[in-house]
């Protein structure tokens, strides 16, 4: 029996120890964009303001923003940049992702990319932004 318990913790451990580090990247983008998504959101409403997310496409050698929050006050100072530089998001079924002022904002989906790693934030409308399920292949 212990040895059957030492078995199943070392493989344990080296399915951790061998995880995907562009899946790990992408998972921590995806934390971070549902944090600025729901910061936003929580300020579009308090405020009354007409907030909308804008992912925008990069070109190589592009410096410009790889997202942009609309509608909101400059003072929030919101980034503009993803953590990882080959990170790109699309909107599915619409160019932004609308934020407020209402509560109930709509569903909302929006594809995470990472080389061959792809994430789906998502909303009902009333409940945060998650990771939902997805078995599609990137979309690029």
């Amino acid at each position: 029996m212990v040895v059957v318990a030492l078995v199943a913790l070392t493989t344990g451990l080296v399915s951790l120890a061998v995880r995907d580090p562009q899946a790990s990247q992408l998972e921590r983008e995806a934390a971070r964009l549902v944090a600025l998504l729901e910061a936003a959101r929580t300020e579009a409403r308090s405020s009354s303001l007409d907030a909308q997310w804008l992912p925008q496409r990069r070109e190589a050698g592009d410096d410009g923003p790889d997202f942009r929050f609309l509608g909101l006050p400059a003072a929030l100072a919101l980034p503009s940049r993803w953590l990882d530089r080959e990170v790109w998001a699309e909107v599915i079924g619409a160019r932004a992702v609308r934020l407020g002022p209402e509560p109930l904002i709509g569903a909302q989906r929006i594809v995470l990319n990472l080389g061959d790693q792809r994430l789906v934030l998502a909303t009902d409308g009333l409940g945060p932004f998650a990771v939902a399920a997805d078995s599609g292949a990137p979309s690029r």
